[in-house]
């Protein structure tokens, strides 16, 4: 995607084809299609296994990709958290030698953090209290990382590990061997909204999926046009814009829907009419905003 969040290019793996050995066959595609000579891959942790990642490194790309600071060696973990940053500040732990870890705090993200866990904890405490938990219960999924085995058979809330989870609150890791700025890279990796924005829209709106479809060509064709849609999708949402319009590119779809043109056959000469037919304020205000 452009930094403005146009779909630029994509690809289709078959679906049993592992996520994480499909991210560097695309990058050497785009890249020589483009004939770029320098390219940075951002990333969330998910997509990023260690081979990835030394892979990128030996074929000298670029990254900032999303960190997971809980899970970094002891040594660092207790460097983060010895970290004092305010809301929007930032610093930099050398991680090894070929990258480097970046910490931001948000106050915005830390009251989100301790949102989701006290929702966490309150499905938990509402399963205890219906004694619906056991000890198959006890594991790292989730929020069932808080429970706990009292005897051989009373579950219960682990409060240390519940207090030891919230000094993370309002943290976030990237790591990059860039030479970008702090701010710079925290900004790029940023846009991955916006490319969570086009899975969102592309399998709801456009329902690219479920695909009814068995031959290879017709699930290509399926999945082209769904890409073209998002292509006009985004050349909507950009008039918009320009126009100043507090519509969104949902509510002018939704509209458009209702709007309908009919066609008129003259009985004796054949003729045929064309009208399309605007009835509410809205479908005028889109005619209008459109100069249809």
């Amino acid at each position: 995607m452009s930094v403005d969040g146009y779909p630029l290019a994509y690809d289709i793996f078959e679906g049993n084809k592992f996520e994480g050995h499909t991210m560097l066959p695309i990058i050497d595609a785009f890249k020589l299609k483009y004939n770029l000579s320098k390219l940075v891959v951002i990333a969330d942790s998910g997509l990023m296994s260690s081979n990835n990642i030394e892979q990128l490194q030996l074929q000298g790309y670029e990254y900032i990709l999303g960190a997971r600071i809980k899970n970094e060696k002891t040594y660092l973990q207790n460097q983060i958290l010895s970290l004092t940053l305010k809301h929007g500040e930032s610093t930099m732990i050398q991680n090894d030698l070929n990258s480097k870890l970046i910490i931001s705090y948000s106050d915005k993200r830390a009251l989100k953090d301790k949102f989701n866990r006290q929702r966490g904890l309150q499905k938990l405490e509402k399963q205890i209290q219906s004694g619906k938990l056991t000890k198959s219960n006890i594991n790292n999924k989730g929020y069932n990382k808080y429970l706990k085995l009292d005897g051989e058979l009373k579950v219960s809330l682990d409060l240390s590990k519940l207090e030891a989870d919230s000094k993370w609150d309002g943290l976030k890791g990237y790591v990059t061997n860039t030479t970008l700025t702090n701010d710079e890279i925290i900004e790029n990796y940023n846009h991955l909204w916006k490319i969570e924005k086009a899975f969102r829209i592309s399998k709801t709106d456009l329902k690219i999926r479920p695909i009814y479809h068995r031959l290879q060509s017709r699930i290509e064709a399926h999945i082209c046009i769904a890409f073209a849609a998002y292509k006009v999708y985004k050349e909507l949402e950009r008039q918009l814009k320009v126009k100043q319009t507090s519509l969104s590119a949902e509510q002018a779809i939704e509209i458009a829907k209702t709007i309908y043109t009919i066609k008129i056959e003259h009985p004796v000469t054949k003729d045929i009419t064309t009208k399309t037919i605007f009835l509410t304020q809205d479908q005028k205000y889109l005619a209008k905003l459109f100069d249809f």
